[in-house]
């Protein structure tokens, strides 16, 4: 390490789902890894498990009690949601976020906050050599990066991981968001380009399977799209010109033709697809129009980014 790291407090974020055959391992793991370098805080958020995730939680806290702190939500919200859970409790100079899954071994942790120290950064996101994701995961974050790259103006070098490093500055801007929709990664964006990168391993998920759907997958992408760029509104303006332009163009090709050839019948297959086309096109639209607007309803509602139900924390009294 470049710096003496005894003295730097190290906020260790997992957001649980799932993980009753990882966490407790995980969590000892850190605490042996990490406890003699960093003055060490791990923040454990249950996003609703099903399984005894919480109860394994609880045991950690009982047996870790001024290292561990558990937050247990009252349903499910998603990794973003509950990592903003995580964040507005966290205390360290520094925070690593990471899976609770061992994809992401726990000495790479040290090279993130050691990048982060050296380069000051803000935030020091991981990337892989290769992932050990599945197919479909690997597809929808190599998706989710290229939108990026168009919607956020994201550096196209950099990789989105979930396995990253923020400093307490970060965490403190990033917490002052309060709408429902949280995309960290949009935040960050938005915030800091002091931004950094290191390449890590990735393992082989130990247990279970990814909890990403294709459910969560479009929402996490709706969230990208209609929290930090009204480019979606502005693209349907430039579609809906073209298309009008089409229109005419078509309007004004069948009127010459059928001025020059009045026994010409009117095509009904063109007009169907024709009707088709532009049917589908303004109801694209619309529901991209309507998602705003539903967004903003809920946030004008102030629909909770999380609700959490039990709070695990040790107070020296």
């Amino acid at each position: 390490m470049n710096k003496n790291t005894s003295s730097i407090s190290l906020s260790v974020l997992i957001p649980v789902y799932n993980s009753d055959k990882t966490i407790g391992r995980l969590v000892e793991e850190l605490i042996g890894i990490l406890g003699p370098i960093f003055n060490l805080e791990i923040v454990l958020v249950n996003d609703n498990s099903v399984d005894s995730s919480e109860k394994i939680c609880i045991s950690l806290f009982e047996k870790h009690k001024k290292i561990v702190k558990f937050y247990s939500l009252s349903k499910n919200v998603g990794e973003h949601n509950a990592v903003m859970a995580g964040l507005n409790r966290t205390t360290g100079d520094y925070v690593v976020i990471m899976d609770d899954d061992f994809q992401n071994p726990i000495k790479e942790a040290v090279k993130l906050v050691n990048a982060a120290l050296s380069n000051e950064y803000d935030v020091v996101y991981s990337y892989y050599e290769e992932k050990k994701h599945s197919f479909f995961r690997n597809f929808g974050s190599w998706f989710n990066n290229k939108v990026a790259n168009f919607m956020l103006q994201k550096p196209k070098d950099l990789y989105l991981s979930s396995f990253k490093v923020l400093n307490k500055f970060l965490v403190n801007e990033i917490i002052k968001y309060q709408a429902p929709f949280p995309y960290i990664d949009g935040l960050i964006l938005q915030i800091t380009n002091k931004i950094g990168k290191v390449k890590v391993e990735h393992s082989e998920r130990l247990e279970g399977h990814s909890g990403y759907t294709v459910k969560k997958l479009i929402s996490l992408w709706l969230n990208m799209f209609t929290n930090f760029s009204v480019l979606p509104l502005r693209i349907s303006i430039v579609l809906g010109l073209i298309f009008a332009l089409v229109g005419f163009i078509l309007g004004v090709s069948t009127a010459i033709e059928k001025f020059f050839n009045p026994d010409m019948p009117v095509g009904f297959t063109s007009m169907f697809v024709t009707i088709s086309i532009f049917g589908g096109i303004q109801l694209i639209m619309l529901g991209m129009a309507g998602e705003y607007i539903g967004r903003i309803f809920l946030s004008i509602n102030k629909k909770p980014q999380y609700t959490i139900k039990k709070t695990f924390e040790y107070h020296n009294d």
